[in-house]
């Protein structure tokens, strides 16, 4: 399918169930991996990211089975091998980190639209007496070769906290070191989710200040993945809307940042309440909702759902803490602008920050830069307004595969 016609959205009451947690999952694939014993991961539904950082680490002498989620077989350590990591910035930042701490001669690459991605974490591990061969500039492909790590290692939140969880990750699996964290994001949300995924994997975490000492793992034989909570408030959202939305199994207990989203929704007068099905976002009393004005630097990957809803707000929205999100799958900053504008939505953009207008949504196809958040985000914008399609649909695969198969459900009436 290379386009996708958006419909509008028909139903009233809303009730869907979402794919697992791809940044909880990778992490638990990750330590299980490395652990020389088998795991099993109850998980459901998962993703291409995580088929990406599975074929890297079989690549790596690590086997797995699917059998009611993933059973992994976990090595004592890797071997030197070549590993391609596909598009998946996850394995990309959390193997190197791990790769380098155990030591070894590893040649990694990627897949294309990774291979345009930074990776500052490797000017972070060359400080670490890590050795680097570029085939190109400071990002994939390379060469790496590590004597190990050990001591404290200093590592940058600036661009991605993705680079601190990995360097946490290979504490926990290798021992032997201590992290001190640099930048505006030290007490980022996805760092604690990372630190949450190592202690129920047997490992303590004891922090003082911006410094970071994480004991060894003793791995549980079951680990439970709950579903994904950016994925779920592609749904959320719709309450806004005067609709009732519940994502089956998400829990106010499921340590993702995301879940921050659902107090901009209580902020406008949605109902949000935990029950036994899962959460549930009742919009019902909700008749026209304010603009958006908030720091998503925590919780960045909703920056694009509020820019694709923002025109049908009452006031306008200015979304900041974004400068980081143009180095992601796409600059998302300038896609947010292009299709907002192809909609006939004013708008204006800074470095870390974008500025939208309420205004009347034209037809228009939505330009998705084989980033899988610009196709799901601006189609809902098609649920509200006739005449969007989607080019490039099956960049959701990524993170989403059955996303615009759930889409068809909610624009049935029947």
């Amino acid at each position: 399918m290379e386009h996708y016609r958006v419909r509008p959205l028909a139903l009233e009451t809303i009730e869907v169930s979402v794919p697992a947690s791809k940044s909880i999952l990778n992490r638990a694939i990750l330590l299980a991996a490395f652990s020389a014993q088998d795991v099993h991961l109850l998980c459901g539904d998962y993703s291409e990211d995580t088929r990406d950082l599975l074929r890297a680490l079989r690549s790596l002498g690590v086997s797995y089975e699917e059998t009611d989620g993933l059973r992994i077989h976990g090595i004592a350590a890797p071997q030197n091998a070549r590993v391609n990591v596909g598009n998946a910035g996850t394995a990309a930042r959390f193997l190197t980190a791990v790769l380098a701490a155990f030591g070894g001669t590893f040649s990694l690459d990627a897949g294309a639209q990774m291979r345009r991605r930074p990776m500052e974490l490797c000017a972070d591990l060359a400080r670490a007496g890590v050795t680097f061969q570029f085939l190109g500039e400071d990002h994939f492909p390379f060469l790496m070769t590590s004597e190990g790590l050990r001591g404290t290692i200093e590592v940058s939140t600036d661009s991605s906290t993705q680079y601190a969880s990995g360097m946490l990750l290979a504490a926990a699996l290798r021992g032997g070191m201590k992290l001190r964290l640099t930048g505006r994001r030290t007490q980022g949300s996805y760092i604690q989710t990372t630190c949450s995924v190592i202690e129920a994997f047997g490992g303590k975490i004891e922090r003082v200040g911006d410094e970071i000492a994480v004991s060894p793992i003793r791995p549980p034989q079951e680990y439970a993945v709950p579903p994904d909570v950016s994925g779920a408030c592609y749904f959320y959202v719709l309450s806004l809307f005067g609709r009732r939305v519940r994502v089956r199994d998400v829990r106010f207990s499921a340590q993702q940042a995301d879940l921050k989203f659902l107090d901009l929704l209580k902020a406008r007068g949605v109902a949000v309440e935990d029950s036994k099905e899962g959460i549930l976002a009742d919009g019902r009393n909700v008749h026209g909702f304010a603009g958006f004005e908030c720091d998503l630097s925590d919780f960045s990957d909703q920056a694009l759902t509020l820019a694709a809803l923002a025109p049908f707000a009452a006031s306008p929205t200015h979304l900041w803490g974004l400068a980081h999100i143009r180095g992601q799958e796409c600059d998302r900053l300038e896609a947010m602008r292009h299709n907002l504008e192809a909609l006939g939505v004013p708008c204006r953009s800074g470095r870390d920050e974008i500025f939208i207008e309420p205004a009347p949504v034209h037809p228009a196809t939505i330009r998705t830069f084989g980033d899988h958040r610009v196709a799901m985000a601006f189609a809902l914008t098609g649920l509200m307004a006739d005449g969007i399609v989607i080019d490039d649909p099956a960049c959701c695969r990524k993170t989403f595969d059955n996303y615009f198969t759930l889409l068809d459900t909610l624009t049935r009436s029947s």
